[in-house]
This record gives structure tokens, sequence and C-alpha cells, in this order.
């Protein structure tokens, strides 16, 4: 099919994707596409290495289109793309739902928007707002605030505050709830067996906050929720985005999509069909680029659309409609009010310190000599990736120097170690023992063979608190890396 960028039609397709590319800088087809009506684009790792060249690629993509809207997945802590190979300097939503000061939230997520909006990304797909209720969630965990609804709701909407208090809007996520799944819709379709009720005083709330705060956008979920819609996932379902977010809770921001290359909806319908899908139930934006990130999606999606209203599936002033709340939010991001309170510049190490729970056995001196560090490490959920580095062994290094680290994802990690440590300290890092026996049993053998190994949990601490010293950070983050080796070398007081 041939189309035109100066149809109305195909403009508005354009204009409702939100896609991503290659590379460091703006590949020509991507310019050109803003020309004919592209109104975003999405940076992930891959696009970053420095904040400088990050400035200049979205000064880069304003030259072609003013008006752009440069969107991000930082959550901080767990999901950062800015600091994709070093670590977050914030400690992620867990955390901060451990500290439970609203105002520290707040004053977090003002301090990381100011650093997007200093790069010029102007769109943040975050918070999440998903209320971790299944301790087995593979891909939730410590980005949720917590488990608890209320806790969820008032962070939920302090980060939502303090986030487009430095001009940057949020995206709140991921709609009606990801908090009670076992699966990954990176992998597969979750499925949530739980009536409305339940759905309305668990799930809903956070996003009801979300909304009553001024959330600029609210990303869906690619999950099956029966109860609410039995055929269709929520991305593709008419009655939760247009009868539920629209109606009911009464939201009239851009609605945007989960990454539609995800298997939940790829596997499933293809993401041309759902991208058509997507919007005909009430979806704005179509968020794609994560995994595809080339010039053939973004046609391919561009026609899908375009054929879709020619032949009926798709009215015509539902695209239109779509393609107006994207320039709505860009007009926002332009004349958005940013606030001119002061916030540390390091109130994610503060944030992360006071995330820090302590439990000892008995009185444990701090160490002074370098420690042997093993990193039990689960395989990294697609949200957060294999790049982004974790633990305590870096910093440890900085406070220890000497400090010796390594890296195991079985229960061969127990004799290694033994093996390897010596007469050194060990310190064992773990992330959600309670999700994986392997890691339970390697600690039981480590401390049985030596009691005085130290424990940092840097997940959902569920399994109860062992170790000589066991340190739960709820995030790992480099910063929670750093406020737990600052309690194992004794330069922080243990809270």
């Amino acid at each position: 099919m041939t189309t035109f960028a100066s149809d109305t039609l195909t403009r508005d397709a354009l204009t409702v994707l939100q896609p991503g590319f290659p590379g460091t800088q703006a590949p020509d087809w991507l310019l050109r596409r803003l020309g004919e009506g592209l109104a975003s684009v999405g940076l992930f790792g891959r696009n970053i290495a420095t904040p400088e060249q990050v400035a200049a690629l979205t000064a880069q993509l304003r030259a072609e289109r003013e008006d752009v809207l440069v969107a991000i997945d930082e959550e901080g802590g767990d999901v950062t793309r800015l600091e994709v190979r070093t670590g977050s300097s914030f400690p992620g939503n867990h955390a901060l739902g451990a500290v439970d000061d609203t105002d520290l939230t707040r004053q977090v997520a003002q301090e990381l928007g100011r650093r997007l909006a200093a790069c010029g990304v102007n769109f943040n797909w975050a918070p999440s707002a998903d209320v971790n209720s299944n301790p087995a969630n593979p891909v939730i965990g410590v980005r949720s605030f917590g488990a608890d609804t209320g806790l969820a709701a008032r962070h939920t909407a302090a980060y939502v505050t303090g986030l487009q208090a430095a001009g940057v809007a949020a995206c709140t996520k991921h709609f009606p709830g990801h908090g009670d799944t076992a699966i990954d819709s990176h992998e597969a379709m979750p499925r949530i067996e739980v009536g409305r009720d339940v759905l309305a005083e668990r799930d809903l709330t956070p996003f009801r906050a979300a909304i009553a705060a001024g959330s600029r956008a609210i990303m869906t979920a690619h999950i099956l929720v029966p109860a609410l819609d039995p055929t269709r996932p929520a991305t593709l379902s008419r009655p939760v985005l247009r009868d539920l977010l629209r109606g009911e809770l009464g939201y009239d921001g851009l609605i945007v999509t989960d990454g539609m290359e995800m298997q939940a909806i790829a596997a499933t319908y293809g993401i041309e069909r759902g991208s058509v899908l997507a919007l005909a139930a009430g979806a704005d934006a179509i968020c794609v680029g994560g995994g595809l990130n080339d010039e053939n999606t973004v046609r391919r999606l561009r026609d899908a659309l375009v054929t879709a209203v020619r032949t009926g599936e798709l009215p015509e002033e539902r695209l239109a409609d779509a393609a107006e709340r994207v320039r709505a939010l860009a007009r926002w991001t332009r004349s958005a009010a940013v606030s001119e309170d002061r916030v540390p510049s390091d109130i994610g190490l503060l944030a992360a310190r006071r995330a820090v729970r302590v439990t000892r056995t008995a009185a444990q001196p701090p160490l002074t000599e370098a420690p042997y560090v093993v990193a039990l490490s689960p395989v990294a959920n697609i949200a957060v990736g294999d790049e982004t580095p974790w633990g305590v062994a870096a910093e440890l290094a900085e406070l220890l120097p000497g400090t010796e680290t390594a890296t195991h994802t079985d229960e061969s990690a127990a004799q290694a170690t033994l093996d390897a440590a010596g007469t050194r300290r060990i310190v064992a890092v773990v992330r959600d023992e309670h999700r994986h026996e392997w890691m339970a049993k390697t600690l039981d053998t480590l401390l049985s063979e030596r009691p005085d190994t130290i424990v940092v949990e840097m997940g959902v601490p569920q399994s109860p608190p062992r170790g000589a010293l066991h340190i739960a950070t709820h995030g790992a983050a480099r910063v929670c890396g750093r406020a737990a080796a600052e309690i194992i070398a004794g330069r922080q007081a243990a809270r």
C-alpha cells in the first residue's frame, strides 16, 4: 500500500506511534519520519552513553520537530536507562515504600525528573503503581512500592507530583495492575483471577491516586483479567480502557500501551493487529522499540493503522482523537510549570540509606579487612535487562580495597565460595531468595559452614533474616549497594 506524508490520516497514524531506534544518534529515517508526522520517540539503554550525548541526541530530534515527545523507561532502581551501565543513583520504588515518607518519594522523583529534563527527556514511562500482592511475581517485585494498597497509592501520587514538578510527564503503569501475576508479560500472557471487588479495592486504588495527582499518561498492562474482560487483555480491551479507565475512573489523559513486541501481544495477535485493536479499544499511543527498533517496524504499524481506518475496522475519528491527545501532551510538556524547590542532588543515596533494615544475631564489629563477596544471581527479567550491574562488591571494594567477588547462578555456588574465600569473611548477596530454591539451599550450606557469613538481601525481603548480619536494602540499585557497604564497613550507623 502506498501512503503519502501529506495525508492527514497517515500523519495521525505516525503521531500515535512511540518507536525506538538503534544507536546513540538519530538515524536519517527517524528524522524523516518526524517531519512526516511522528510525534514521539522512545529512548532505551542502547541509545545512551552520557548525559551530554543524550542532550545532543534530543537536540537533534528537536531540530526536526520542536515539540517531539522524548520518552524513556527510567523508574530508578532496577529499571534504569540513564545509568544502565553503572547502576542507578536512585533506590527504586520498593526502597521508597520501605521508608514510607511521601515527601522523600516526591523529592526523589523530582530530582530524577530534573536530570531527565536536563537531557531533553520530557516523558517518563514511570512510576509503577502495581501492588506487589503476589510474592512469586517475576517482573514487578522491587519495582513496586509494596504489597500494601494504601502505601502504593500514596507513594504513586507523590512520585507523579514530584516528576511532573520537574516538567516531565509521568506515565503511571501497568493498568489495571500487574502485581498479582506469576508470569512475565514479556514472555507470555498473565491471567489475574480475582473479582471486581478485589480489583477495585486493591489494584485500582493507586491508579485513582495517580489520576487525582494529575498523571499526564497511564500505561496499559498486557494481562487478561476475566472479571473485566474474559476475552482480551487490558491493552486491547474496550471494557478496561473505555468503560473502566475513561468512564468509571474519569481519566482524560493519554493512554499508552506497554511494548507491543512483548510476547503477551506479539505472539497472540501480532504487533500490527494488536496495535489496531489497542487504538480501537481506547489506547492513544503505541509503544514499540524495546526489541523492534527499525524503520520497517514504524512503516508496518503506520500502514496497519491506515488500512484499518480505510477498511472501517478503526474509526477515523478514534485515530484522530488519539493523535490529538498525543499533541496535547506535547503542548503540556512545553508549558509545564517547573518547581523551584531545591532538592539535594544526593537525595537518592539519602533515600537508600534510610531504606536499609539490619538484623544481627550477635554483636558484629564492622569489617576492616577485605571480604569475599558472592552474588547469587537470578536471571534478570527483560524490563531490567542484564547490562545493569548490581550488588555490593564494587562499593565494598572502594571502602575495603582488595575485596573480591564472584557471581553464581546455581547451588554449585556454595562449595565454590567456600573454596575461594579461604579465611576471608563471606558476604552473600541475594535477590528474592523466597523465589529461588537453589539460592536458599546455597545460603543454608554457607551458613552451616561459615556462621559469620553476612547476608545482603537486595530483592523483596520475604524470607526470614539470617546470617551473622542480615541487611535488607529493598532494591538492587547502585546506591542500595553503597548503603549496604557502608554498614558492613562501619561507615554508617544501622537504622
